[in-house]
């Protein structure tokens, strides 16, 4: 077998169209359209949020933005977001959404990375300063040549502007588009890897759109669908299914700042939502709830998760518990998005529970070790293949090592494809952690805790978490006989400027750490270990 293609064939017509001229439409259709929901009650239409995007991009070039200049945005689930994605594609500017949980170590690199230009942060959000986070970095990012800041109160630095004083720059100024290339590089995403630092994934206008694509039509989403967007739009299933869906299609979406279930479900029936597409947790305590208060959610349609184990019970006991809805397991990247859809026919609830979707719209080749091709139900690493994938990583080296030489991305997931169409994921080959639904690279967190005095070798490993799918383990080797506790690292991790959700969880000492033949850490083995509690190991 040479490859398994989607049931539905593989679609390689692309839109070539960019979401600057899909909003024009929109505003001079439906100008008083609500288009995104918000939970202040401050909805955003097609006409305001054109015309905004219209400002913003007059101003971006009265600050010297050109085609192809990176401006970055580490922003919640805001208009702002909205506004510059349009504006940006109004000039073929590049965007690069920064997870508002980054911290210093992580944002440094990204913008530094990218060479942005500019960047659009909030002043506070959850307490945090962003605005002393990028003082900070200031100094070593040369390219970095504005930092607008959305609710600045008082006085900014050189080279900050408060989003409103970028505006008044727009005014009695013409705005001059760019001509729209729709296979250029639209936005810049990072995810991390094996090698620590993260990498850089381009997307272009048609791929990125094509992505969007496949969940709409799996779904039918269309008028009456109301997209429930908790993740954040800086991650690429926000950035699609929340910013991008109300342009490219005729469903809305509707922002959440900050996922908490009680407000969830007041917000699902007061904007009548009927999809969710988020990661596994939200599902969980969703389903909790309602259980709990006996509510059923009728408008709720479909949920789709992914990016953590998903429990087969989970989605039995949601099909039990919500009306109307149907979840199930999807599967895909950053590099290569939506690559399966789930099941959402009642007669295919076990499909829906027990497998990581149905693949649609993307090719699939399972591989062993020395490349051959393995036949269906056979497990192998997972290749994949069409439209909406990736246009490669900034680092023509990384890409070259991810593709094959017929051109398929290399999931680094192992798993195999079923007689129905599914993909079933039973390991994965690529030494990272899913916490939550977001990747985190366990060399990164090393290199880290090597830094630390007293650590002589580390080795970081998911671990099972009740909530999140999995968690940090830390297993050290100390250069003492002492111990080291979590309270005594979280000191230093801070100081290292390391985001949060990074930091271990779990402390595990060792007088040494299982290796092979060769000199490499057994991690296999160390998961194996640290499912079992610490007593026993």
């Amino acid at each position: 077998m040479n490859s398994v293609p989607s049931a539905a064939g593989v679609n390689g017509v692309y839109r070539n169209q960019t979401i600057a001229e899909a909003a024009a439409l929109k505003a001079q259709s439906a100008p008083d359209e609500i288009a995104i929901f918000l939970e202040n009650g401050q909805h955003i239409t097609f006409g305001s949020i054109y015309h905004e995007a219209e400002r913003l991009a007059v101003a971006l070039q009265q600050l010297g933005c050109v085609a192809g200049d990176v401006v970055s945005f580490q922003l919640p689930n805001w208009r702002e977001a909205v506004a510059l994605d349009i504006a940006a594609a109004m000039l073929q500017l590049v965007v690069n959404p920064v997870i508002p949980i980054y911290r210093d170590r992580e944002v440094a690199f990204i913008l530094k990375d990218t060479r942005a230009k500019v960047m659009l942060i909030p002043a506070q959000f959850r307490s945090y300063d962003f605005t002393q986070m990028v003082q900070r970095l200031r100094p070593g990012l040369p390219d970095l040549q504005t930092v607008v800041v959305k609710g600045a109160n008082g006085a900014l630095g050189d080279d900050f502007i408060s989003y409103e004083s970028l505006m008044e720059m727009a005014v009695g100024k013409a705005l001059k588009p760019a001509a729209p290339d729709y296979d250029a590089t639209k936005i810049v995403m990072y995810t991390s890897g094996t090698t620590g630092n993260p990498k850089a994934v381009q997307h272009s206008h048609n791929s990125l759109a094509k992505a969007f694509d496949n969940g709409r039509e799996a779904w039918e989403l269309g008028r009456g669908d109301v997209m429930l967007m908790p993740s954040p739009v800086t991650h690429i299933t926000g950035f699609v299914n929340g910013v991008e869906l109300p342009f490219f299609s005729e469903a809305k979406a509707a922002f959440m700042e900050q996922w908490q279930v009680d407000a969830a479900v007041a917000y699902i029936k007061q904007v009548g939502a009927t999809a969710c597409i988020s990661a596994t947790p939200f599902l969980q305590e969703l389903v909790h709830s309602c259980k709990v208060t006996g509510e059923t959610l009728p408008t709720l349609r479909l949920f789709a998760c992914g990016g953590a184990s998903v429990p087969p019970g989970l989605i039995r006991e949601a099909h039990a518990v919500l009306e109307n809805c149907r979840a199930f397991r999807v599967y895909g990247s950053t590099e290569s998005p939506l690559v399966t859809v789930g099941f959402r026919r009642p007669e295919q609830e076990q499909l829906a529970a027990e497998t990581d979707g149905f693949i649609f719209n993307w090719e699939i080749r399972i591989e062993d070790d020395e490349g051959n091709a393995l036949p269906v139900g056979c497990d192998g690493e997972i290749l994949v293949r069409g439209p909406a994938m990736m246009r490669g990583y900034a680092d023509a080296e990384q890409t070259r090592q991810a593709l094959s030489p017929e051109g398929y991305f290399r999931t680094g997931d192992i798993g195999h494809v079923t007689t129905d169409g599914a993909i079933v994921i039973t390991d994965r080959k690529k030494d990272i952690i899913i916490r939550g639904g977001e990747n985190l690279s366990a060399r990164e967190i090393e290199d880290v805790l090597h830094a630390h005095p007293r650590i002589d070798q580390a080795a970081v490993v998911a671990m099972p978490h009740p909530r999140l799918g999995e968690g940090v383990c830390a297993c050290l080797v100390l250069t003492d006989s002492g111990e080291l506790t979590l309270d005594e690292l979280r000191g230093f991790l801070a100081d290292s400027g390391l985001a949060k959700q990074k930091w271990p969880e779990r402390v595990v000492v060792k007088a040494e750490l299982p290796m092979t033949a060769s000199g490499k850490v057994r991690k296999d083995v160390l998961r194996q270990e640290v499912k079992q509690p610490v007593a026993e190991l």
